[in-house]
């Protein structure tokens, strides 16, 4: 009896082919945006401290309480796959000393990460992110720039139907009254709120206008907003990256009920979604944490970031298609004799030591089925390795010419203009 077949674990995937060249044609296009803008590549490791993630994520949150692939090391430590980016990217600007170079660093990444939700399109266990962070200047211009960024990346991976959901929560000082008003309203309505909420209210409060609960959507419509109760700096601060915003044509809705998922977040608060993905329609967002280095063991520092969803930004998108690779010379064999296949891998070495993109035949087949390989492979020349002598035929053209198998290359590499 045969064993049963294996399958990749649920929630996680594999990338082939085409689905590899657009993913590459993404962190192309992400390093362009980036890189130019000034940020650096980082990557940081696939796990972390659990208590990197239960300090700056957030203990109340659902990454933290429900959603995060912890175990312990031979050694006896919590670890844990990184769920997102921003913790441990702050994690190592304090580790490393960034806060000594200029202001702002500003570094991207794309990686992957890890969270035990609920598989569905576009969301998975295992999934990527590209994302971008700035440390080190409260100006309301990196914050614009941030949103532009990924505004721009959006844009030419063709996401579809994208709409910029937009808001203030102000700094924790501000924001430390209405906190106390919305936990007095939900109190009043506690009743009405699903048992997740009402085991928060006193944590994160703000988290009841994310629920899905119908009981407490309803509850929340009438709930105060925090953007009301702003005082005059953090509405200063949120009137010049919406004017900022406005000079580069990037079109937002002001969302008043848009708090973001983790703790950490703090005045700005940014998230772009596609009404092409249905109800699940986050492609990336963020927003400023100015408290969180200082929480991870770090200097006063502020900061913002944002994460996009790979999968979720190639869903929604109509990606450019990748440029075919080009493949200057396929090495072809007359016959499958030893000592014409040592010829054909020395010409094949010789080829991709001068820089040129080369293959050679691999499998057997016949002339005339290389040539098939070679046609459809797009080689711009062949060469069909003889003894001592190679046929390199110009697959552009009809002609073809019998040449030292030695000067092969060099026929190549000049565009062979004799043939």
């Amino acid at each position: 009896m045969s064993e049963p077949r294996l399958k990749a674990p649920r929630g996680t995937f594999d990338v082939l082919g085409e689905q590899s060249a657009v993913r590459s044609a993404l962190e192309s296009r992400a390093r362009a945006i980036l890189e130019g803008a000034g940020y650096e590549r980082i990557e940081t490791p696939v796990f972390e401290a659990t208590e990197l993630f239960a300090r700056g994520v957030g203990e109340s949150t659902d990454i933290v309480r429900k959603e995060m692939f912890t175990f312990e090391d031979p050694g006896g430590r919590s670890l844990t796959l990184r769920p997102e980016g921003t913790a441990p990217v702050c994690r190592a600007y304090v580790e490393h000393g960034m806060h000594k170079r200029r202001q702002p660093v500003k570094l991207w990444y794309l990686s992957s990460f890890f969270r035990h939700e609920r598989a569905q399109a576009g969301r998975y266990r295992e999934f990527w992110q590209v994302g971008a962070e700035a440390l080190g200047s409260e100006d309301p211009a990196v914050d614009a720039e941030s949103i532009t960024l990924l505004a721009a990346l959006l844009a030419e991976m063709g996401t579809r139907e994208l709409r910029l959901r937009l808001s203030s929560l102000g700094t924790p000082a501000s924001r430390a009254d209405y906190r106390e008003r919305l936990k007095a309203y939900l109190r009043e309505h506690e009743q009405s709120l699903s048992p997740d909420v009402r085991s928060r209210i006193d944590a994160n409060p703000l988290r009841a206008f994310d629920a899905e609960d119908p009981g407490t959507r309803g509850v929340m419509q009438g709930a105060p907003r925090l953007l009301e109760h702003l005082d005059r700096s953090d509405l200063e601060h949120f009137a010049e990256v919406r004017a900022l915003l406005d000079l580069a044509s990037v079109p937002y809705e002001i969302d008043d009920t848009l708090v973001r998922g983790l703790d950490y977040y703090s005045r700005t608060v940014f998230e772009f979604t596609s009404d092409a993905l249905g109800a699940q329609s986050g492609v990336g967002g963020g927003g400023r944490y100015d408290g969180l280095v200082e929480q991870l063991g770090g200097p006063p520092t502020p900061g913002i970031g944002w994460a996009a969803g790979v999968e979720r930004i190639l869903l929604a998108g109509t990606p450019p298609p990748a440029p075919a690779p080009v493949l200057e010379l396929f090495v072809a064999m007359h016959s499958t004799g030893r000592e014409l296949r040592q010829a054909a891998f020395g010409l094949l070495a010789e080829a991709r030591s001068a820089g040129l993109t080369a293959q050679m035949e691999l499998g057997g087949r016949s002339l005339k089925g290389q040539l098939n390989l070679a046609n459809a492979l797009g080689a711009r020349f062949v060469a069909i390795v003889g003894d001592g002598v190679s046929t390199l035929k110009d697959m552009q053209g009809t002609e073809q010419q019998e040449i030292p198998t030695s000067t092969v290359v060099h026929a190549v590499l000049r565009g062979h203009h004799t043939l």
